[in-house]
């Protein structure tokens, strides 16, 4: 005790000369005359006054003293030294008074403190508190800062709010019974009623807890909430903080069988509920409304591509994102296959319109069919999925490839004119690069086993999103019958590639073969005898390390690198459904195996593919299988596209080439069945198949990879439309956010977080985080919407001007730059609804 008193009476001398100690029980005697203080007196008081004063105004008056009464401070009229107390400090050493100069806190606060002794009576939180407290507080702040240490808060009401919501969520009451227990519970309601409006007869932290959720639900459903807009910032913020979003979740989910029941959101019209993911069941009730209604076709596509990108701010949107892309893709499928027009009046034109427009379609199939799996939702997805999958099949599909049948089966042989052949890929597109080359030149060639056109296309945007990285994509026409070993064949050193004459399908040049890496990597060499050659495995080079693999890319002038992720996993009847995974996959693997490339000093980078492929995923029908019967002198092989052997007979639906037609040596003849027919076949998948002639298989992509030595990334340019008067006149903002350009390969998007700040940088608003993302070329469907609502602190700034805000946050930092801001004259004429 005496060496806290003595740091009580310490902390007085830093600011008085001379301080008074009445001992009123004449308990403290013993600790007096024990005391010893660096450069001050004692004086014990034995009815001497008159002298004590003259000595300490007359004779020391420089002199720091402490005057000790054993007894109560006397009457003011019988206190003679009462002028020189009034100009000095008291000391009392009871309980409360050295809480408050531990505290550092004037005798003004003696009540507060007295009143809430049982918050002092623990050294952890008088440590908390000390912590907390500023010079400028007042007996509110103090209480304030005491209830954020009894909700582990770091000293603002929201925060203390939080815990409170916190233990709630884990089902504890440690937090408000301790709050109870020091006397802040009225406080604490008080509070509750000035912040939000919450006022309760039996307030609790359930009710307000439930009060809160339900008031901000009527709110964004632009109903009357109970509660004011404070409530409502709070609400989303407290809801989008990765602190306590998990209190949250739990809470919405607790809440949601009384608040938010399915038959009460099935009555309101889903999109009054975009703005709103209050509750689990309220992106369910969205999804299960796009679903049926996408399927019935009676919403706009661009709606729908809208919704489901507004709904990537619900913070349930994790759980539900494959689904919204399945949505969203299955929307733009459906446009795009409306505008498309499947007709064509050559091969040309065929391949042509294929590259630049019809590509897509079997794209968005595709995303739609992998985010349809990926969110194992198949009961939900059922009709909207059989809508896609009977226009993808019967509307695109056959429609198309039945218009490209025609041309097909009046071509004599097997070119394209004005279209790159794949059989030429070597001489044109490898060894043309060292004729004039640079002596450091290396060509890189990376052939992927099934990478078709679309998938190429959209690898395309990935490496050119990559900084510092170009790439430019071309089709070539693939051999025929659009098989592996032809395909991968063609695409080497060769002079005269046949089918052998059995069931092999196996591809030789004369008399060499071509099928597996130690034979393609003998034709390399013998292609370049002055140059040095590799062949080898996607997996094999990318388990090499970085320093080899720079030395391997030092010691050869031609790597041909192979990656089967499509073909493997597709052309196998147990995993042909996963195909649409493997694409992803590939397109990951591929990107990175360019990055690796390029850090290793490779200066020139083909990627291309041997064939391409058809995939359907329903099962497919009786009509889908050729009728027409296969015969011949000979039948060497049979797959579901394409048959090889001698004298073979062309009948209806089956395309007959002779190996001089696909520019093949020897006697092989080939059938092809009609536009996306199989051929029955026992054993093998029928969903995935290749080597037939539609454009999908034949249609065969090359990117090429280039490296620039300056940065060629940009972000997107975001505006501000403020639009009339910058004035704010009510407690709410509506802003339109515009987004300058489309997200392409060089334009990328980028996170901003806008809110409205005071000009001394204070937040009186909630805050969005937005993610301009959008890739639409049309510049309205550019533009982002978003609502501000005013805090209590903008009362404040009444007849002022404030601004919104953009700012980034920089890399992973909790610092944020300034993008772009809008000033706005604050008048509302009025305060707003806060009750202080």
């Amino acid at each position: 005790m005496q060496e806290r008193i003595a740091k009580g009476l310490e902390r007085l001398f830093d600011e008085h000369r001379i301080v008074f100690w009445y001992d009123d029980k004449r308990e403290m005697g013993e600790v007096f005359e024990g005391l010893s203080l660096d450069g001050v007196d004692k004086i014990a008081i034995r009815n001497d006054e008159f002298r004590v004063k003259y000595r300490l105004l007359k004779q020391e008056p420089e002199q720091k003293f402490l005057i000790y009464r054993d007894g109560p401070e006397p009457d003011m009229i019988d206190n003679w030294l009462l002028d020189v107390q009034l100009a000095s400090a008291v000391f009392a050493a009871d309980q409360v008074a050295m809480w408050l100069n531990e505290l550092g806190l004037p005798l003004a606060f003696r009540e507060t403190v007295k009143t809430h002794e049982e918050f002092f009576r623990s050294r952890k939180r008088i440590d908390a508190l000390k912590k907390l407290l500023k010079p400028e507080d007042t007996a509110t702040k103090l209480r304030m800062r005491m209830l954020s240490v009894c909700c582990d808060a770091d000293g603002g009401f929201d925060t203390a709010v939080e815990g409170l919501l916190s233990d709630l969520a884990g089902e504890k009451a440690g937090r408000q019974k301790l709050v109870g227990r020091v006397g802040l519970e009225d406080f604490l309601w008080d509070q509750m009623g000035r912040n939000f409006g919450y006022h309760s007869e039996n307030p609790s932290v359930e009710d307000f807890a439930i009060t809160l959720f339900k008031s901000a639900f009527e709110t964004d459903l632009d109903d009357q909430g109970s509660l004011n807009n404070e409530a409502s910032v709070f609400f989303k913020r407290w809801k989008n903080s990765k602190k306590t979003d998990a209190d949250f979740e739990e809470l919405s989910k607790r809440f949601a069988p009384l608040l938010c029941k399915r038959e009460d959101l099935a009555s309101i019209d889903f999109r009054r509920l975009m703005p709103l993911d209050h509750f689990e069941e309220v992106d369910r009730e969205i999804i299960r409304s796009m679903v049926a209604e996408l399927s019935a076709q009676t919403l706009k596509h661009s709606d729908v591509v809208r919704w489901c990108r507004e709904r990537r701010d619900s913070h349930w949107y994790g759980g539900y994102l494959h689904v919204y892309e399945a949505i969203g893709y299955a929307a733009e499928f459906q446009q795009a296959l409306a505008d498309a027009t499947l007709s064509m009046t050559s091969l040309a034109e065929g391949i042509q319109r294929y590259v630049q427009v019809w590509h897509r379609i079997d794209q968005l199939y595709r995303k739609f069919i992998y985010h349809m799996q990926q969110s194992r939702q198949a009961s939900l997805m059922a009709d909207l999925n059989e809508r896609v999958e009977n226009l993808y099949s019967n509307n695109f599909l056959m429609k198309l490839n039945d218009a490209w049948q025609v041309h097909v089966d009046v071509a004599d042989r097997w070119r394209v004119d004005g279209i790159d052949q794949q059989a030429d890929f070597y001489q044109r597109h490898v060894r043309a690069r060292f004729r004039d080359a640079k002596p450091e030149q290396k060509v890189c060639v990376i052939i992927s086993d099934a990478l078709r056109y679309e998938v190429a296309e959209e690898l395309l945007g990935s490496i050119r999103g990559m900084d510092k990285f170009d790439a430019k994509i071309s089709p070539m026409v693939g051999c025929l019958p659009s098989y592996t070993q032809l395909g991968m064949a063609s695409l080497l050193p060769h002079t005269a590639l046949s089918i052998s004459e059995d069931d092999s399908k196996t591809v030789v040049d004369g008399t060499q073969s071509t099928q597996g890496s130690v034979n393609r990597a003998k034709i390399l060499a013998a292609a370049h005898s002055k140059d040095r050659t590799l062949v080898t495995k996607f997996d094999e080079f990318m388990e090499v390390p970085g320093t080899a693999a720079k030395e391997m890319i030092r010691d050869h002038d031609v790597i041909y690198i192979y990656h089967n992720q499509i073909d493997a996993v597709g052309d196998k009847r147990d995993t042909e459904e996963r195909v649409f995974k493997a694409v992803e996959d590939t397109i990951e693997e591929i990107t990175k195996l360019v990055k690796k490339l390029t850090s290793s000093n490779a200066s020139s980078i083909l990627i291309t593919a041997d064939h391409g492929f058809l995939y359907q995923n329903k099962p497919i029908t009786e009509s889908d299988f050729s009728s027409a019967e296969v015969s011949g002198e000979e039948i060497h092989s049979k797959d579901r596209r394409f048959v090889t052997g001698r004298g073979l007979m062309e009948t209806h639906g089956l395309k007959k080439f002779s190996s001089k037609q696909l520019g093949l040596e020897g006697n092989t003849e080939v059938l092809i069945p009609n536009s996306i027919n199989r051929l029955r076949q026992q054993g093998s998948g029928s969903r995935y198949v290749h080597g037939g002639a539609s454009l999908q298989e034949v249609v065969v992509p090359l990117v090429e990879v280039g490296k620039t030595r300056k940065s060629d990334i940009s972000k997107v340019e975001v505006e501000i439309l403020a639009g009339g008067r910058s004035i704010i006149s009510s407690s709410q903002l509506s802003v339109i956010f515009y987004q300058k350009d489309a997200v392409t390969g060089k334009t990328t998007p980028r996170t901003l977080h806008a809110a409205i700040y005071s000009s001394s940088d204070e937040l009186i608003s909630n805050e969005h985080e937005i993610d301009f993302d959008l890739t639409e070329d049309n510049a309205r469907e550019r533009e982002i919407k978003k609502q501000f609502l005013l805090t209590k602190h903008a009362d404040a700034f009444e007849g002022q001007q404030v601004f919104l805000v953009l700012k980034e946050r920089q890399g992973k930092t909790s610092y944020f730059e300034k993008v772009a801001q809008h000033p706005y004259n604050l008048r509302r004429g009025m305060g707003t609804d806060f009750d202080l």
